[in-house]
């Protein structure tokens, strides 16, 4: 396969408390979104980098544990993946994942064991793991 290349342009206005940036991809799905200090240092309300990146991991990794799970012989019906980042004191450390799939003729052990080896061949994964903790929780629906 060739490679794949993704595009997605951040602008930010004046100073950090004060000022406010658009976030916009080629793919249309993010069209001037807004951000501002406060949707990301103080939870108000509106996007922010990290629950991009946050978004950009469950969503990978529910597709590379679909992926690994039919490698192995196991079709899934379902896979949902939250990701939680955690951004402390001006540093990203940590990302938690928590996946349940529904495989049918799958245990709730071998579904574990397949989710924590897919999360290693998980390309976003593989993109954080030098600069953070990745911890995941799995289970069955």
């Amino acid at each position: 396969m060739a490679p794949i290349e993704r595009t997605a342009t951040g602008t930010w206005n004046g100073d950090l408390r004060s000022g406010n940036g658009l976030i916009d991809s080629t793919s249309g799905v993010l069209q001037s979104t807004p951000f501002t200090f406060a949707t990301r240092f103080e939870n108000a309300k509106g996007t922010n980098p990290e629950e991009l990146i946050a978004a950009a991991h469950a969503a990978c990794f529910s597709m590379a544990l679909a992926n690994y799970l039919s490698t192995q012989g196991h079709t899934a019906d379902q896979i949902s993946t939250s990701a939680t980042i955690t951004l402390d004191n001006g540093s990203i450390n940590k990302m938690h994942l928590v996946t349940k799939g529904s495989v049918p003729g799958l245990g709730e052990a071998e579904f574990a064991r397949l989710a924590d080896e897919a999360e290693k061949q998980c390309p976003v994964s593989n993109l954080l793991r030098p600069g953070l903790t990745i911890t995941l929780d799995a289970s069955l629906m």
